[in-house]
């Protein structure tokens, strides 16, 4: 049996869609991977551009909180934003990790040029991915 792996984010709408669908990518033949938020925000456009961008397809994802997910054990916990952390629900025999990364709807909301606001989704989404690609001595 695949152990879990779950990334918390506050909306499940940006930061911890991108998490799942790179772990979905590098490590879905070994774990069972999921998603979610202490909320639910809807799914971010821009999040689904600069995934679709480098191959990564999150159209078909949906914002959820954790009592939308599967009612087991989630072996690792991945917090993925300082709310979520601070906010994080109990969850009995998890591994949780905090890694933070910049929420770019809050950087970008003053913004109004498309394509200075989509360089910072993409260097969070980099950053993200960077990290999932490396996250295996957490794993354990």
């Amino acid at each position: 049996m695949k152990e879990k792996i779950v990334f918390l984010c506050t909306g499940n709408s940006c930061r911890s869609q991108m998490a799942e669908g790179f772990a979905l990518k590098y490590w879905g033949d070994k774990y069972q991977i999921y998603s979610a938020g202490t909320k639910k925000h809807g799914m971010n456009p821009r999040a689904i551009q600069v995934m679709k961008e480098i191959g990564v397809d999150l159209s078909n994802h949906y914002s959820k909180t954790l009592e939308e997910l599967p009612k087991e054990n989630f072996d690792f916990v991945f917090t993925v934003c300082s709310s979520a952390n601070e906010n994080c629900p109990y969850l009995p025999a998890s591994k949780i990790v905090h890694h933070g990364f910049d929420d770019p709807p809050a950087l970008t909301r003053e913004m109004t040029n498309e394509e200075e606001i989509l360089a910072i989704y993409r260097r969070v989404r980099d950053e993200i991915d960077e990290f999932i690609k490396n996250m295996e001595p957490h794993l354990k």
